[in-house]
């Protein structure tokens, strides 16, 4: 994850605002030399087109465009490379219900996995493991692969409609390495289990094997809302949070186990007061 939630000041009034970065303009993936981005802003009423926001002696930001989803494309005009901006003047966007803002709480939000810059959210799911359960996993012979996940507005976004079918599913960004793809199509040949950790690699891997008939490695892009019906061809095993009412994350998981399954086995967890959200608990489904 970045420091992607930026703080800072409209000039010339002086009232505090803040920047979500979500992705460079014109493309998904994260790049330390754009310097136009896509930020959902805070409070979007007072930042209109010309509107600026200054970080102290590091630059400042100019409000371009106001785009059809609320969200603002700005330009930034800085003194300093973009990572020292996002270093001095960023934090992780932490979920609003972490109140604890410390450094310790920022770092903790990173996952095990975490190597490549560009997530403006965690794929909590992996937020279960430590190296510890890594070593005890591969002592067990389960293989164990990774793929880059940029993940974004798509995942945390809730549904504001009535009906599944009118919901926009944001796309996001993923990378599979050759390692990787070859790994995946041997266990898929060999009829193996393959275990998503988390809702994100679901989508990517059954948006991959969707786009090209096979799991292909590169750099690539989904937008895929799974859905009741939806035929999954790679993924037979999840590991994943417990998830809140109108998220597609939940509606994933449910055309995953099945509806009714899933309802009941949310409501044992309410029951016996399992805990919810990024540090909660997390269960283990078969397809």
């Amino acid at each position: 994850m970045i420091a992607a939630r930026l703080f800072g000041r409209r000039v010339p009034a002086g009232g505090r605002t803040e920047l979500l970065l979500l992705h460079p303009a014109g493309s998904l993936r994260y790049d330390p030399l754009a310097l136009r981005w896509v930020a959902l802003a805070r409070p979007a009423r007072r930042l209109h087109v010309g509107s600026r926001i200054a970080f102290e002696d590091l630059g400042s930001a100019e409000v371009v465009r106001v785009l059809d989803d609320g969200a603002r494309e700005v330009a930034f005009d800085l003194r300093v490379p973009f990572a020292q901006l996002l270093d001095r003047a960023g934090r992780m966007p932490l979920p609003p219900y972490i109140r604890n803002e410390s450094q310790e709480a920022q770092e903790r939000y990173q996952t095990v996995f975490a190597r490549v810059p560009g997530s403006v959210a965690a794929p909590t799911a992996s937020l279960h493991f430590t190296a510890a359960l890594l070593e005890a996993l591969e002592r067990r012979g389960i293989e164990l692969i990774r793929l880059s996940l940029e993940v974004g507005l798509g995942t945390f976004r809730p549904i504001a409609h009535e009906r599944l079918d009118e919901h926009t599913m944001h796309a996001e960004a993923y990378t599979i390495e050759p390692r990787a793809a070859d790994a995946i199509e041997r266990a898929r040949r060999e009829g193996r289990r393959i275990v998503a950790a988390g809702t994100t690699v679901v989508r990517a891997l059954e948006g991959n094997l969707r786009s090209h008939g096979r799991i292909r490695a590169g750099a690539y892009e989904t937008d895929l809302f799974i859905t009741p019906g939806f035929e999954f061809a790679v993924v037979s095993g999840l590991i994943t949070n417990f998830h809140l009412p109108r998220s597609t994350l939940l509606v994933l998981v449910g055309a995953f186990a099945g509806r009714r399954r899933v309802l009941d086995a949310y409501a044992r967890a309410v029951a016996e007061r399992y805990r919810f959200y990024s540090f909660g608990d997390a269960m283990l489904l078969w397809r």
